[in-house]
């Protein structure tokens, strides 16, 4: 009878082992995954960390990506993302706003 609990002891043991090394490779994909997608954003759409956006006729300066908005497109591809950004003519007194998917990059003149 000893042996029978000492083998579900290691049994369970070893679950235990299994699911944090799981646990680990899917938090490490998961990340990886993130940093995919914002390299996507920079070679797509152009957007990086403080670039500049139009958004209804006004522009912003980027201060967040949310790449977890980002779904996949039917011809392979990913939607723009939703980002933050606050006014660019006054980017240290203003609140971010959340721009949704609808903006343009804003091209310099």
């Amino acid at each position: 009878m000893k042996n029978v609990v000492k083998i579900r002891e290691n049994v369970m043991d070893y679950g235990e082992s299994v699911q944090k090394v799981l646990l680990r490779k899917i938090r490490k994909a998961e990340q990886e995954l993130r940093q995919l997608k914002l390299d996507y954003c920079r070679f797509v759409f152009g957007l990086t960390h403080r670039s500049k956006v139009v958004s209804e006729g006004n522009r912003y300066l980027v201060l967040s990506v949310d790449v977890d908005s980002m779904a996949s497109t039917e011809e392979g591809g990913f939607t723009r993302p939703v980002v933050e950004g606050v006014p660019a003519d006054k980017p240290d007194q203003a609140e971010p706003v959340r721009l949704g998917t609808g903006w343009v990059l804003d091209q310099p003149s």
